[in-house]
Formats: structure tokens, C-alpha cells, sequence
């Protein structure tokens, strides 16, 4: 991020300024959608591949700025510098699909959420993967002079409060169902494979969970627990979320499991109660999910599977 800013600071904005003043305007400069160095999570072993100063230039539509311009503005942003501060930078495509350089708008937003403006209704809020939803605002914006591109960005800034919360209550139940009830059946069963999934849902579950409590969209799952650690709210279960899907199934080791996955259930019914989500009096997730739900005030949304939110 820092790199691509530099050699956005030294070289983009004056080739912008200098070679298209009449449209510099309309245009929005960033490093924003896919790729760790979007969430800020490059580090030394990110430097073996997508690690270079490029940035992307978004457009509007044709009718602002037709197909001439825009490549001659292609042309421009692959003659900038091929190397800055020891890093080459990646070539560009000429048939499109790229990640930097010049990006239409209305491509980019289809690309992350379906629609060009992320204009959603709650069925296409509930269907978006949520991990596409992170790189549609993850980021930076350097520039912006005509608004579009950030205006978009900020209606997906999150969730309608509806659709949080059904998605709350299906993360909810497959909690309940996966750790606090299978994960020990299959123990009793002597399954331990299958105990392993139900660790593995619970966790998943968990962590959906806890993004929704802190309303930051959980990133694709190479950066979940990266992310996790960094949440305002419940970062601390980060580690035993860990170590639920990395240790083993033995007979002591699936005790300590069990405790475990009620102590993680304990701590988020409440900071359930604490924002009024569920007004269930007990210890059992699946009762708190269907409180969640029961508060959603739209009937539609109310109304559709418990599941539907995952």
C-alpha cells in the first residue's frame, strides 16, 4: 500500500495532471479490491508474487469518457516507470481482467457485488460472498475528484441492519448445531474425522459470527483470523478458534474442546445481550438465533430460512 501510494504521489498524479487535465477530474485513484497488499497484509513472503507499485485508475461510464480516452489512458499508465524502489511492476494485459490499472467502475462493483452502483435488495445483500464484499471497500482511496467511485464504496460500507442480523442467526444456529450438540455426538461415536467438521463449522460459524458483531465483512479465508485479531470486539477468541481446528480428537483433548466451544458461546451470547440482539435466557445458541431472527423487522427477510443469511 505504501508503495503503490509513493509511486502513485511521484509518478501517477503528475502523468494524470500533465497528459489529461480535462478529464483528471472525473477520475478515482486508489489500490482497492483483490490481493493482501488491499487489506494492508503484505509482508516479506508477499514480495514472491502481485507485489509491485502499480495502482488502479477508475472511470466512469462511456458516456463521460469514451473508449478513445480510455486507452490512451491505458497507454499512459504502462509507460510510467517499469521499476520503483527495487520492484518491477507487472505487466498489463491488453485484453482486460486486470486488477490495476484502468478499471471501469461499473466492472469493478459488478465484479464484487452484481450490481454497478451497489444498488442491492436484501436477497442479493444475503447472496453476495462476504469476502467479495470486503474488496469492495477495503483499501485506499488517494483520490477521488468526482465522487462516484467513493459514493458506491460507502453504500457498501455494510449490511443493512436487517440482513446483519439473518445473518447473525444462521451463523448462530450452525454454531449451536455443529459445536454445542455434533461436535460431542461425535465424539461419542468415536468419529473423530467427523468431530474435526463440526469443529470446523463451529469455528467458521464463530467467526462469521464475531465480523457481524463488530460489522467489519470477513475477508476471504487465507486473511480471517489475521482480520480476527484486529476486531475491536472478541479478537481474544482468536486463538482457541485455532486451536479447535488444529489439535486433535483424543479423549482429553476433546474435553478440553468441549469446554472450549461453551466458553466461545457463553462470550458471544453475551455481547448478544449486550446489544439487544436476543432476549433468550439460556446457554443455548440455536434459541439465541431464533431470537436474533425474531427481531428482524422486515416480514420478507423475517420470514425467509434461518439459513438463508449463509
Amino acid at each position: 500500500m505504501e508503495l503503490s501510494r509513493a509511486f502513485y504521489d511521484q509518478y501517477g498524479s503528475a502523468m494524470l495532471r500533465e497528459e489529461f487535465p480535462d478529464i483528471e477530474g472525473l477520475l478515482a485513484v486508489g489500490l482497492v479490491g483483490s490481493g493482501s497488499e488491499c487489506f494492508g497484509y503484505d509482508d516479506e513472503v508477499s514480495t514472491d508474487h502481485d507485489f509491485d507499485p502499480g495502482f488502479c485508475i477508475f472511470i466512469p461510464s462511456e458516456e463521460l469518457i469514451d473508449s478513445r480516452t480510455e486507452f490512451r489512458l491505458e497507454r499512459a499508465y504502462a509507460k510510467l516507470p517499469k521499476e520503483f524502489e527495487g520492484f518491477k511492476r507487472s505487466s498489463i494485459s491488453p485484453v482486460g481482467g486486470n486488477r490495476r490499472g484502468v478499471i471501469k467502475i461499473s466492472d469493478f462493483y459488478v465484479s464484487k457485488c452484481g450490481d454497478p452502483e451497489g444498488r442491492l435488495n436484501a436477497a442479493q445483500w444475503l447472496a453476495v460472498p462476504e469476502y467479495a464484499l470486503a474488496e469492495a471497500v477495503n483499501g485506499e482511496v488517494f483520490a477521488d475528484n468526482y465522487g462516484l467511485f467513493s459514493e458506491i464504496r460507502t453504500r457498501l460500507g455494510y449490511y443493512p441492519e436487517d440482513v446483519r442480523r439473518k445473518k447473525l442467526a444462521g451463523n448462530l444456529i450452525r454454531m449451536g448445531q455443529a459445536g454445542q450438540y455434533n461436535y460431542n455426538r461425535c465424539i461419542s461415536h468415536k468419529e473423530t474425522g467427523a468431530a474435526q467438521l463440526a469443529a470446523h463449522e463451529f469455528v467458521q460459524g464463530a467467526m462469521h459470527t464475531v465480523f457481524l458483531l463488530n460489522r467489519v465483512y470477513m475477508p476471504y479465508y487465507k486473511w480471517s483470523f489475521r482480520a480476527l485479531r484486529e476486531l475491536e470486539k472478541l479478537s481474544s477468541l482468536s486463538d482457541s478458534l485455532e486451536y479447535l481446528i488444529s489439535s486433535e480428537n483424543d479423549s482429553n483433548t476433546s474435553h478440553v474442546k468441549g469446554e472450549i466451544i461453551e466458553d466461545i458461546a457463553g462470550m458471544i451470547i453475551d455481547e448478544l445481550k449486550a446489544e439487544s440482539l436476543s432476549d433468550a435466557v439460556c446457554f443455548d445458541l440455536e434459541k439465541h438465533a431464533y431470537s436474533v431472527n425474531d427481531r428482524i423487522t422486515d416480514g420478507n427477510i423475517r420470514n425467509m430460512n434461518i439459513f438463508e443469511g449463509i
